[in-house]
């Protein structure tokens, strides 16, 4: 039964793919048999009146229907529909970065929220000034993973920081990295290529401290990855820690691959460069800027309480017109 009910989630999967790109196809030929039915009713003296004026809309809608058709039939990244691991680390700032990189997670929660996603928190380290010096969390939903993709990279900061007392502008900075979750099949871990240690878990600022030996770390030998785990089960923490090492394998694969690919796509969104400084978030002016698109939005605010569909749709667009100027070339 099992089996059999993976064949059926197989199909049903591949049917999720397939149907929008056939929905588009039967959408264009529907409107070419309109145009082609409209150009024959000219020719009769009854109709001539009405097919001279459908002609004009028909044909002007042919460009946008051509477009329609052309990003559905653009190669798919395989692991746009999964859930994602989402990491986040202060970067150059101290306190005010690692304060940053909680602001960065709240607006990702937001946004997760918004959308009806789930967002569990599955390694948070905390400052005692209430920032974060690492959180890793895992995100599950529908594309969980092609709207996050291109939130990878480095966000720079600029504000005034609690802790100033002269008022003086401050530069931080956080980086984030949005991982597809691997499956089973995506990576094979040999029991030797790791060692797992146990230890004592200590919670948020050194409080809330678990005085049992359920910590988990794993350090995968041939990489030199190491995950660790925290909650108070120590066989959960294994499976936390193992997926979240096999989610990052899998992502050293595929950036091993787009490396590779990398001089055929120069400059494409979403390179997948975690060192590159991707974003702006100027609170004095109150703008939000994409260096990557030349984006610039005067709504801070909102875009920090995760109003982030208009960046991500236009990341979302540049990397689809992109992808299509590389198909034509």
């Amino acid at each position: 039964m099992a089996e059999g009910g993976g064949d059926i989630a197989a199909l049903a999967k591949e049917y999720a793919e397939i149907k929008p790109v056939v929905e588009q196809i039967a959408a264009y030929r529907r409107l070419l048999s309109d145009i082609e039915d409209a150009e024959e009713m000219l020719g009769d003296p009854d109709m001539k009146e009405l097919a001279e004026e459908e002609l004009p809309a028909l044909r002007a809608g042919l460009p946008e229907a051509e477009h329609a058709l052309q990003l559905a039939l653009l190669p798919k990244d395989a692991a746009d529909a999964r859930p994602a691991i989402l990491e986040i680390r202060p970067g150059t700032g101290g306190d005010e970065a690692a304060l940053f990189a909680g602001d960065l997670l709240r607006m990702y929660q937001r946004y997760a929220e918004g959308r009806g996603w789930k967002l569990e928190i599955l390694e948070e380290q905390a400052t005692e000034l209430g920032g974060i010096k690492e959180v890793v969390a895992h995100i599950k939903g529908e594309n969980v993973f092609a709207r996050l993709k291109y939130e990878s990279g480095v966000h720079r900061v600029q504000r005034v920081p609690a802790t100033e007392s002269g008022g003086r502008i401050h530069t931080s900075a956080a980086t984030v990295a949005v991982l597809p979750e691997a499956e089973d099949v995506d990576v094979q871990i040999d029991a030797q290529d790791i060692r797992i240690d146990t230890m004592r878990a200590s919670g948020s600022g050194g409080q809330h401290v678990n005085t049992t030996d359920s910590a988990v770390r794993i350090t995968h030998l041939p990489t030199g990855i190491i995950v660790v785990s925290s909650e108070k089960s120590q066989h959960r923490n294994r499976e936390i820690a193992m997926q979240v090492l096999k989610t990052r394998l899998f992502d050293l694969e595929r950036q091993r691959i787009a490396d590779e690919r990398a001089a055929d796509r120069a400059g494409q969104v979403g390179s997948g460069d975690r060192s590159e400084r991707i974003r702006t978030y100027n609170f004095p002016q109150g703008r939000m800027t994409d260096h990557r698109i030349n984006l610039t939005l005067y709504k801070l605010d909102q875009v920090m309480a995760g109003d982030l569909d208009e960046t991500i749709d236009a990341l979302t667009a540049d990397a689809q017109a992109t992808a299509l100027a590389e198909m034509e070339a």
